[in-house]
C-alpha cells in the first residue's frame, strides 16, 4: 500500500505564503529574460550598424585601379647605380655625357639622327601593324614602365622611346633607318643603337663602355641582350645564361673549361661576369679589378699576403704560372712541374741540369727525377712565406 501524506492542520496557511513567493520568482524571472533580450537586441543592433559601415566603405572604394607611375618609381630599382638624381631642367640627359641617367619612367622619345624630321605616333600606331612584336613586348619590364611615363608623351612613348619617332618609318616601312633598329645587320648604326639604351642604363657597371674592347669593336647591347623576350632568369640576356652568351663569341676560352684542370664554372659555382665585366674595364680583358692578382685574391685570400718572403712571380702576376680558365695540368698550371719552375731556376744550386718532357715517363730520355717528383714537394710556400728559413720557401 502506498503511504499517504497527512496534511496538519497548519496546511492551508503554508500554501498561502507559498503563493507570493512563487510570483517574485515568476516576475523576477521574467526581468532577468527581458534585460537578456535587451542586450541581444543592442548587441545585434551595433553589429549591424558596424556591419553597415563596412558595407559603406567597401561601397566608397574603388576597384583595384591599374597602376600608376607613383607605383612604378616605388617598385622599379634606379638605373643610375648611384651616378646622381635627375636633373630637373634636363629630362633626358645625353647618353655620353658627363650627366646621371634617365629613370625608365622618365624615358622620352629616342633620337633617331637618320629620320630627323620624323614625329611621334603613339603605340597604337606601331600595334597596327606589329601585332606580334606588341604581344611579345606587353610582358616586359620596359614597356610597363614607359606606358606608366610622365614625360614625352606619356603612355603612348613605350615603343619610341627605345626606336625613335615613327612618322616617317609609317610612311615608308620599307626605307631602311627610319626606325631604330636593333636587329643583326641592321642600318642603324651600332654607336645609334648603345646611345639608346645608355640614355637610361648610364653609370654604375657601365661607366666605362665608351673605349672598351666590346664598344670599339662594334658589339652592340643586342648582341648580349633581348628585352623583348624573357630568355634568361635576369639581365635580359639574349640566352640562357651568362656563360652562354659569352661563349657565342669567346668559343676557345669556352673550350678551356673542358680540360682536366678548369675553374668550376662548368658546374655552375661561378659565371664570366665574377672576374670580367662585359661593360667595360681598364684592362685589356676587362677584369672587374684593377690587376690580375686582384681579382685572383677575391676568391684565394690566402695567397695575398703579406709575406716576409715573397716569389718575384707570384707577386708580378699569377697568370706567370697558372692559366686562369682551364689547363691540362694540376692546378692550372701553364706547364708540369719542375718545368715550369726551370723557366727561372736553371743552372742554379742542386739542380743544375734542364728537365724537359722528354725527360717523363713517356718521353725519350726518362729522368728518374722527374716521375712523381717536383720542386713543390720540398718548396711548398710557393706563393710565399712568414717562416725565418723562408728564402727557399720549404716552410
Amino acid at each position: 500500500m502506498r503511504a499517504t501524506r497527512k496534511e496538519g492542520p497548519d496546511a492551508p496557511r503554508r500554501l498561502r505564503l507559498q503563493r507570493p513567493l512563487v510570483g517574485m520568482a515568476t516576475a523576477l524571472l521574467a526581468i532577468v529574460i527581458g534585460y537578456g533580450g535587451m542586450l541581444m537586441l543592442s548587441t545585434l543592433a551595433r553589429a549591424q550598424q558596424t556591419n553597415g559601415a563596412q558595407a559603406g566603405k567597401e561601397a566608397a572604394d574603388p576597384l583595384p585601379r591599374r597602376m600608376t607611375a607613383e607605383d612604378f618609381s616605388r617598385m622599379l630599382p634606379a638605373t643610375d647605380m648611384g651616378a646622381g638624381k635627375l636633373r630637373p631642367e634636363d629630362v633626358r640627359v645625353h647618353a655620353f655625357g658627363d650627366g646621371p641617367a634617365t629613370p625608365f619612367d622618365a624615358a622620352a622619345v629616342a633620337h633617331n639622327p637618320l629620320a630627323p624630321g620624323a614625329v611621334p605616333i603613339g603605340a597604337d600606331s606601331c600595334a597596327a601593324c606589329h601585332a606580334r612584336e606588341e604581344l611579345h613586348a606587353s610582358h616586359s619590364l620596359h614597356v610597363q614602365a614607359f606606358r606608366a611615363s610622365s614625360t614625352g608623351i606619356g603612355p603612348q612613348a613605350a615603343c619610341e622611346s627605345c626606336h625613335g619617332p615613327g612618322s616617317a618609318h609609317a610612311k615608308n616601312p620599307d626605307a631602311p633607318a627610319l626606325i631604330i633598329s636593333f636587329t643583326q645587320g641592321s642600318a642603324t648604326p651600332v654607336a645609334t643603337q648603345a646611345q639608346t639604351c645608355i640614355g637610361c642604363h648610364a653609370g654604375g657597371a657601365r661607366q666605362r663602355w665608351i673605349g672598351s674592347v666590346h664598344q670599339l669593336r662594334g658589339v652592340a647591347c643586342t648582341d648580349c641582350h633581348n628585352p623583348m623576350v624573357r630568355l634568361s632568369a635576369e639581365g635580359l640576356l639574349a640566352n640562357v645564361s651568362i656563360n652562354e652568351v659569352c661563349s657565342t663569341c669567346h668559343r676557345p676560352v669556352r673550350s678551356q673549361f673542358n680540360r682536366r684542370s678548369h675553374m668550376p664554372l662548368p658546374e655552375g659555382h661561378l659565371s664570366c661576369a665574377d672576374c670580367h665585366n662585359p661593360h667595360g674595364g681598364i684592362t685589356e680583358p676587362l677584369l672587374k679589378t684593377s690587376t690580375v692578382n686582384e681579382t685572383c685574391y677575391a676568391c684565394h685570400a690566402e695567397k695575398r699576403g703579406p709575406h716576409l718572403f715573397e716569389h718575384a712571380p707570384v707577386r708580378e702576376s699569377c697568370l706567370n704560372c697558372h692559366t686562369p680558365h682551364g689547363s691540362n695540368h694540376e692546378n692550372l698550371l701553364v706547364l708540369p712541374v719542375p718545368m715550369l719552375c726551370q723557366q727561372c731556376h736553371t743552372n742554379t744550386q742542386h739542380r743544375n741540369d734542364l728537365l724537359t718532357r722528354q725527360n717523363l715517363r713517356t718521353g725519350l730520355v726518362p729522368d728518374e727525377r722527374a716521375m712523381q717528383r717536383g720542386c713543390v714537394n720540398c718548396h711548398s710556400n710557393i706563393h710565399g712565406s712568414n717562416h725565418p728559413s723562408g728564402p727557399t720557401f720549404v716552410q
